[in-house]
């Protein structure tokens, strides 16, 4: 059979989901256009390490092109995807036209601010490696501009450093802060006072990580107050203008830094689609994870939505994006013989958080823990499921000198 009679796959996105479809087609009888704006793959979970000065981009990145290198069947595109056309089968990429038989919609999630602007053009994010970047030159930056400020009120804004959302990324992220100071700051700045540093984790419900179980979320509270962080919760955040967030209650609290983690939604470029969406503006799905009104156009990952048994939408996990991605790369090749597509069934592999050097949260096979134990089960994980030996080794060495030496050594403050 000759190659342009193969049927064509487009994959959009490159993330978990995308990149693992396409892994998983390898060997299938099928040619495959892999489309992402970058041209990288990102180890997202541990974009936070950038932002708190842990690791450099290039440890939580792999060039796409070097991953599917040896894949004959699959060609790479970088690009943005400016329009999708359902009903005609085509993809509009950079002004030219890539037509498709099968349409892999993989496209992530970005960050909701649930309309408040002050917030989005005011605060901070860790979404993706330009944002993580800046987070962390502004948390340098304010080090650095406190070390000289003789006005104790101003110098104690700028070292009030305000995490918003108490889901994982918030957790890890404000715990990852409060190591950083008391064990990195306190040596790079040896004549500041550093009592007057404050981390305060903001969370909306009544406790953290409200999809843990009850254990893990006051395993949580407790490890974060362990190390300095504090953290406030049943409050609504209202505004923030760069120097001082507003709470419903009318409270305030005089800062310059509010990094948000509270809120995700499916990517924007799904709401011109024309199809039926739910929460977070993701597509509903059928059990075999396609669009029911078009049937040849597959969504996984964070933009899709589907119950579990419970009646409640899977979560906004890698977990669920790689398992959709191996049952749609399975099911593509179902369709392609003329056979019926399998449902998707999601299998929890358990919950796992850290809050910082020797201490995280776990729920595997039913049990419960916290602590160095759990702590070093996401260590292990998060390196295995780095692409590539060298960042692998990279990671684990920068992690190593890290935990000995209480240092880490990207503390640079880099033009963005």
């Amino acid at each position: 059979m000759m190659t342009q009679n193969l049927p064509h796959i487009v994959i959009v996105g490159a993330g978990f989901g995308g990149m693992e479809t396409a892994k998983k087609l390898k060997n299938a009888p099928v040619r495959i256009t892999l489309i992402d704006r970058q041209n990288y793959h990102l180890f997202q979970p541990l974009l936070y390490q950038i932002a708190i000065a842990g690791v450099v981009p290039s440890q939580i990145a792999y060039p796409l092109r070097a991953i599917f290198r040896r894949q004959k069947n699959l060609n790479f595109q970088m690009g943005e995807v400016t329009g999708i056309d359902l009903d005609a089968r085509y993809v509009r990429l950079n002004g030219s036209v890539i037509a498709y038989d099968v349409l892999v919609l993989a496209v992530g999630g970005q960050t909701n601010f649930f309309g408040m602007k002050s917030v989005e053009e005011r605060g901070f994010q860790v979404k993706d490696i330009e944002s993580a970047v800046k987070t962390r030159n502004h948390l340098l930056d304010m080090f650095e501009q406190a070390s000289r400020e003789a006005d104790a009120e101003k110098r104690r804004a700028l070292l009030t450093f305000v995490v918003a959302g108490g889901g994982p990324t918030g957790v890890e992220t404000a715990g990852a802060l409060g190591e950083l100071i008391t064990h990195v700051m306190a040596k790079d700045y040896p004549h500041m006072d550093l009592n007057e540093v404050r981390v305060i984790l903001l969370e909306a419900g009544g406790s953290l990580m409200g999809v843990y179980p009850e254990e893990l979320r006051k395993a949580t509270f407790d490890l974060l107050r362990g190390k300095n962080v504090e953290i406030m919760l049943n409050v609504k955040l209202e505004n923030y203008n760069g120097e001082q967030i507003t709470f419903g209650d009318g409270r305030r609290i005089r800062t310059r830094t509010l990094i948000w983690t509270a809120g995700v939604r499916a990517a924007g470029m799904l709401d011109s689609l024309g199809v039926q969406q739910a929460g977070s503006g993701r597509v509903r799905v059928d059990s075999s994870l396609r669009v029911p009104t078009h049937p040849e156009v597959f969504v996984i990952g964070d933009a899709a939505y589907l119950e579990n048994g419970n009646g409640q939408p899977l979560p906004m996990l890698a977990t669920v994006a790689q398992q959709q991605a191996n049952v749609t790369a399975q099911n593509i090749q179902k369709i392609i013989k003329g056979r019926e597509p399998e449902p998707f069934h999601y299998k929890d592999p358990g919950l796992l958080a850290t809050v910082g050097r020797n201490a995280a949260v776990a729920r595997i096979f039913g049990l419960s823990f916290s602590g160095f134990i759990a702590w070093l089960i996401w260590v292990v994980l998060h390196i295995y499921r780095l692409i590539g030996f060298r960042n692998r080794l990279l990671v684990l060495i920068n992690w190593a000198w890290d935990y000995l030496f209480y240092e880490t050594q990207v503390r640079l403050i880099t033009k963005e």
